[in-house]
């Protein structure tokens, strides 16, 4: 009887002696390695997953209810009763499930806070801190005519108010521009004893004054020959002269003129003749 003899598993014997090598065997699961180390990757992706949604039940139970908003900052304009309606409608979910930019923004939309900023106050609060708006002139757009209120930053807001604060009238946007000219101009006029209290600039910007005591200022469009400046200042030096010299009641001068001014009387027609004073 013929020996029959094992053959090592890579290598086969035909019947005529040649010798044939088997390929071996490379597929996923002939690869005990491989297969430990993506068992062992799902195991640990099927715990995470686990342990997050045990996180997101454990923190939605009701047993960190927000009860209070703890005011920071004393509001100014800014009502209790505002503070309360945005609490309500703006806070929802828990301690830690409460969406803080939501209640942010809720917060911003009233009409005199400027800035809001809130936190969590463990273990059932939340802190909030308001900026209000600090008005400092009314203001009227030019284009629309709609009513707004002007803040220290130059800033456009909408509220009501009744305070006594000068009015600015202009193009859109350019009420930073007008706010600092107010400052500018309001020095420059106080030697005269008179406020500031309106403030108007044209499309062509054009500038126009009008003073507490119901002169009106027009100075026009910025010139390279004499400055707004210059021309206001020439006015304020020669204005207490010019009052002695004439009689009658002066309600508009005329600064457009690059070496004088002229007047023109209390309830005269635009266009009538105007008295010229100060010219050098």
């Amino acid at each position: 009887m013929a020996e029959l003899r094992l053959a090592s598993p890579a290598v086969v014997r035909s019947g005529r002696g040649r010798v044939v090598r088997a390929l071996p065997e490379r597929g996923l699961w002939h690869r005990p390695s491989l297969l430990n180390l993506i068992s062992d990757l799902l195991m640990l992706f099927a715990a995470l997953a686990l342990g997050w949604a045990l996180v997101l039940w454990f923190v939605s139970r009701p047993i960190f209810p927000l009860r209070e908003v703890v005011v920071l900052t004393p509001p100014a304009q800014v009502t209790s009763a505002q503070l309360e309606y945005v609490a309500r409608t703006a806070i929802h979910g828990n301690f830690f499930t409460v969406d803080l930019q939501a209640v942010r923004e809720g917060f911003e939309k009233l009409p005199w806070v400027r800035r809001a900023d809130v936190r969590r106050r463990w273990p059932d609060g939340i802190e909030l801190r308001l900026e209000e708006h600090q008005a400092v002139a009314y203001w009227t757009v030019s284009e629309s005519g709609d009513s707004r209120l002007v803040n220290r930053q130059g800033e456009i807001f909408v509220a009501a108010s009744n305070a006594d604060m000068p009015q600015f009238d202009g193009p859109q946007g350019s009420s930073g521009w007008l706010l600092a000219r107010h400052e500018e101009f309001s020095r420059m006029l106080e030697p005269l004893g008179a406020k500031l209290v309106g403030m108007g600039l044209s499309a062509r910007e054009a500038w126009q004054l009008t003073l507490d005591n119901g002169l009106v200022i027009m100075l026009g469009r910025e010139q390279e020959r004499a400055p707004l400046r210059d021309r206001l200042a020439r006015f304020v030096a020669l204005w207490p002269r010019v009052q002695e010299q004439i009689d009658m009641q002066v309600e508009v001068a005329d600064l457009r003129y690059p070496g004088g001014f002229a007047l023109a009387p209390v309830a005269s027609a635009a266009g009538e003749t105007r008295t010229e004073k100060g010219r050098k």
